[in-house]
């Protein structure tokens, strides 16, 4: 079963050590990002319908709201990953012009050859994370030479900021009825019973919800609804000490087992494992 190896938080965001032997479902992302493999069999994402390999060769770049899935195929062996979701803020520090990360169309492509530094840093940081957990601040400097040489090599970091046509092309306006409806969403998550409802309160059909919202964040309604869900589970799970059942309800589960296999089928891991290995004590249902 996939699990999480190491956890490493920060300022920077959020670095997952994966040994991954099972798919993640159709998912986006607030941030940036990477993905190297680190050790193990070959594998493959999909990224927003392309298929891109990640190998001892290649890395896959997925974009903030970018919609993406991990495909393991059955009885493939497992595989390692270093998976980094990284905040654009954070970003900034090194170049101003990288706070453009949370825009779509900041990795031109899906995927791309890394150096052998690249993977030797990817690999350096997968060794840290597992022998000195407790480094934070050295854990950091490793992850930021690496998004360095990643983000000078991959990303289009000289433009000040991507294309403005291009976004236009990519993501509209919100209309102010989804305006409303991402509001709802991001102040209480647990509160949208379903996505009937939700376009209910919009005061929209459901095909025309789905419509407009996709239109204007790039992301189905269900995925930007499971994308701060994650997001809340990810904080409580690792920064908390609050039972699961508790922070199931909060996030509007109806059963904590249905939280339990929506965190792994999202963040690669049990939530049991999460906190273990983001250093908290391990809770109980």
């Amino acid at each position: 079963m996939s699990t999480a190896l190491r956890i490493a938080l920060g300022p920077f965001g959020r670095v997952a050590l994966l040994d991954m032997d099972r798919p993640l479902v159709r998912h986006a992302h607030s941030q940036c990002h990477v993905l190297l493999k680190v050790e193990g069999h070959d594998s493959q994402f999909d990224v927003d319908g392309r298929k891109v390999d990640l190998t001892d060769e290649s890395a896959v770049l997925i974009n903030a709201w970018e919609n993406h899935s991990y495909t393991h195929r059955p009885g493939q062996p497992p595989t390692v990953i270093l998976a980094l979701y990284i905040e654009p803020e954070w970003l900034s520090g090194f170049r101003s012009n990288w706070q453009a990360s949370a825009a779509p169309g900041f990795f031109p492509l899906p995927g791309g050859a890394i150096t052998p530094q690249m993977r030797n840093q990817a690999r350096e940081i997968a060794e840290a994370m597992i022998q000195d957990p407790g480094d934070a601040a050295g854990h950091e400097a490793l992850i930021g030479r690496l998004m360095i040489s990643t983000l000078e090599r991959m990303a289009l970091w000289r433009e000040p900021y991507p294309s403005i046509r291009n976004m236009a092309g990519r993501v509209g306006l919100p209309d102010r009825r989804i305006s409303r409806a991402l509001r709802v969403i991001r102040e209480d998550p647990g509160a949208v019973p379903s996505m009937d409802w939700l376009s209910r309160e919009s005061g929209l059909s459901r095909a025309h919800f789905f419509r407009l919202f996709e239109a204007g964040t790039g992301v189905s309604p269900r995925v930007y609804l499971n994308m701060v869900r994650l997001e809340r589970a990810v904080a409580a799970v690792a920064n908390e000490d609050r039972s699961f059942a508790a922070i199931s309800h909060d996030l509007g589960f109806s059963v904590p087992a249905h939280f339990s296999r929506f965190f792994h089928d999202h963040a690669g891991s049990a939530p049991s494992t999460f906190r273990a290995v983001a250093g908290l004590r391990t809770a109980s249902f």
